[in-house]
Parts: structure tokens; C-alpha cells; sequence
């Protein structure tokens, strides 16, 4: 009997020894698992140091792969678990202040007559024949053609044709009266030279409250124009604002356009700008920078004849607002993209962005890889 007590005792002692050793490597391999993972985190791998179990880690080198394995396989089930499901994600867009649509925008082409077939059909058969519940062309004469075209949105403002300040300005006080007529959410001032890609304009937009103040564009100097401000009794001040370039385009909130009232509104325009005798763009940022002490918000994606259109390349042209085209420096100035149409045929090259763009409008060719 004792014999046999003997025994079971030795037997327990054994087994509760053999548990003990296997915790200890459990433990142990989960103390080296956490400690590999905290050096890689940190991006670098140390040497791993002699362990004084080295002995009984080699003899039980089964059990310890099997640990092994499966203490690595939850370390690395974490690590997916704690990182973002999406690297790019912190890089996407931010998600809109306020949904919007194209129906908000109350977009203004300013032109003149003698730029009709030259610069203006161009547009409508482009960008505008997409966006013409939201687009007002803005002349200075009479067309049959035009109206039959857009409707009531050919506006003739009876304004000079010259390229005047003052008839510049004379057709941007029509153009603030009418946005302010429309009851829309957002003003947005372009050129007959510019290409406009509503998609991305209405999503530049709701990332901003129309209701906030906002003015937004790109200047065409590298610091504030100055200018000389007229008070009246032969007394003047020197006065200094930035101010984005209609050649690019710029777009102004409601909110904002409201407040502009006082020196826009009616013939307070053109007043306005006389006081600093300055065209309808550079009056524009007077009145929100200088007055109102609103800051231009800039954007690189409005583009005007004025720059390198050159730079931008191709796949940047679908997160663009605005494209131009012209002279820059002697020289041609245009979006450089191979397409379908020759330059002789696009000199623009609006057909070709228009294509890349939209590439289902009917006399688009079928698209080829360039």
C-alpha cells in the first residue's frame, strides 16, 4: 500500500513538474512574441539575447513551434484589427459641409458679342450643353442664335463692348444683381475662355456652408495688387488686397454675396469701382478683403490663359475646376493632351478635355488609348 502511494505521488509530482515547464515556455514564448512585435512597430529588429531556458526551449522545440505558430498568427490578427482598413483612407477627400448640386451654382459667363461664334460656341457645344438650367451668359448685344440656344439665359446687359474697366464692371453689377435675383446657394464667375468641370466645382463646394463666408480663386500676382482708395474732398489712402482673377474664374457663397450688398448691389458696382479704379475682378476682392475683411480662400484648380497650362498634365485634368487657353509668353498657351482631334482641328484642346471628360457625348469618337 505504501508502495503504491509512492508511486501516485511520484507520478503527480512528475506531471504537475511537466505542466510547469510547458506554462513557462507558453509564457515565455508570449513575453518573446510581444517583445519582436514592439521592435517591429518601431520599425527595426534587435538580435534576440541568449535566454538561460535555451537548454529546455531546445529540447521541447515541437511544442514550442506549435506556440509559436499560433501566438504569431494572434499577434498578426491584431495588428489587422488595429490598422486602418485602407491605407489611403486619411488621404481621401473630406466629407462634405453640405450636399449640394449643380442646381445650386448659379454660373456666369461673361463674353461679347463679336466673341459669339469664335469663343462662345465652343461652350456651348462642350461643358455648357451639360450645365445650361445652371449657366447665364452675360454679353453686350442682341442674338437670335444665342436665345434659341439658351434662352432666357443670354442676358444682354446693354453695356459697352469695350474692353473697359468700366464696362467690365458694368457687366459684373449685372451679373451680382442677377445671382442675387436667383435665390441660388453659390455665385461663380468665368470667362468665354475657360473650360468649366461642373462635377468638380460642385464637389469643391460642398466642402464649404454657402451660408459661411467664402471666397474662393487664384490670384494672378504673387502678392497684393495696391491701390489707390478715393474718399472724397480730393483725400485718398493707399489700400492693399488680394483678389482672384476672373481669368481663372472665382466663386463667391451666398452668404457672403449678401453682405457685398452695400457696394454691389444696383449701380453701387460700378461707384465702387471707380473708387479705385480698378476692373470688375480686382473691385470684386476690394469689396471682400478690403472692406468686408473676408481672406481669399485660394485654389490651384482654377486655371487662367496667364499661367503654364502646360503643367497640367493628363490624368490631373478630371480634379480640375477651371482650363483656359490663349498666349503665354509668345507663345501657344494649351492644355497639352493628345487625343482624338488635332490641334488644327482643337486648338483649344476643350473638345479633347471635353471628350476625356464625358466621353458618351455623341460626337465624341470612340476613345483610344494615347
Amino acid at each position: 500500500m505504501l508502495k503504491n502511494n509512492g508511486m501516485k505521488t511520484a507520478i503527480s509530482v512528475a506531471s504537475t513538474a511537466c505542466l510547469c515547464l510547458l506554462l513557462l515556455l507558453v509564457a515565455v514564448q508570449h513575453h518573446r512574441v510581444q517583445v519582436d512585435d514592439d521592435e517591429e512597430s518601431n520599425g527595426e529588429r534587435l538580435p534576440l539575447q541568449d535566454s538561460e531556458d535555451g537548454d529546455a526551449q531546445a529540447g521541447s522545440a515541437q511544442v514550442k513551434k506549435g506556440f509559436s505558430a499560433y501566438f504569431t498568427k494572434l499577434t498578426r490578427g491584431r495588428r489587422d484589427v488595429e490598422k486602418p482598413a485602407n491605407p489611403s483612407a486619411s488621404a481621401a477627400d473630406p466629407p462634405p459641409a453640405e450636399d449640394i448640386s449643380a442646381d445650386d451654382i448659379f454660373i456666369a459667363v461673361k463674353t461679347t458679342k463679336k466673341f459669339h461664334q469664335s469663343r462662345l460656341n465652343l461652350l456651348l457645344d462642350t461643358w455648357i450643353s451639360r450645365n445650361t438650367q445652371q449657366t447665364y451668359i452675360f454679353t453686350d448685344g442682341e442674338d437670335d442664335e444665342l436665345k434659341k440656344r439658351i434662352g432666357s439665359h443670354a442676358i444682354n446687359t446693354n453695356c459697352s463692348a469695350a474692353h473697359s474697366r468700366q464696362a467690365l464692371s458694368c457687366k459684373m453689377a449685372v451679373e451680382y444683381d442677377k445671382f442675387i435675383e436667383s435665390g441660388k446657394k453659390w455665385f461663380c464667375h468665368v470667362d468665354d475662355d475657360n473650360y468649366v468641370n461642373v462635377r468638380t466645382l460642385v464637389k469643391h463646394l460642398s466642402q464649404y456652408p454657402h451660408t459661411q463666408d467664402m471666397y474662393i480663386g487664384k490670384p494672378s500676382l504673387d502678392r497684393p495688387i495696391e491701390a489707390t482708395e478715393r474718399l472724397g474732398d480730393n483725400k485718398m489712402k493707399p489700400v492693399n488686397f488680394w483678389f482672384a482673377t476672373g481669368g481663372a474664374g472665382f466663386c463667391v457663397s451666398r452668404g457672403l454675396a449678401l453682405k457685398m450688398s452695400p457696394w454691389a448691389s444696383g449701380g453701387h458696382f460700378m461707384n465702387t469701382a471707380e473708387k479705385i479704379r480698378l476692373p470688375d475682378d480686382c473691385t470684386i476682392g476690394y469689396i471682400i478683403e478690403s472692406v468686408l475683411g473676408v481672406p481669399l480662400t485660394r485654389s490651384n484648380l482654377f486655371h487662367s490663359h496667364l499661367e503654364n497650362l502646360q503643367q497640367v498634365s493628363r490624368s490631373e485634368i478630371h480634379k480640375q475646376i477651371t482650363l483656359s487657353y490663349g498666349m503665354f509668353e509668345n507663345k501657344s498657351n494649351i492644355i497639352n493632351l493628345k487625343g482624338a482631334f488635332s490641334v488644327e482641328e482643337d486648338p483649344s484642346r476643350f473638345k479633347s478635355v471635353h471628350c476625356l471628360l464625358y466621353p458618351d457625348t455623341p460626337w465624341c469618337p470612340p476613345q483610344v488609348a494615347f
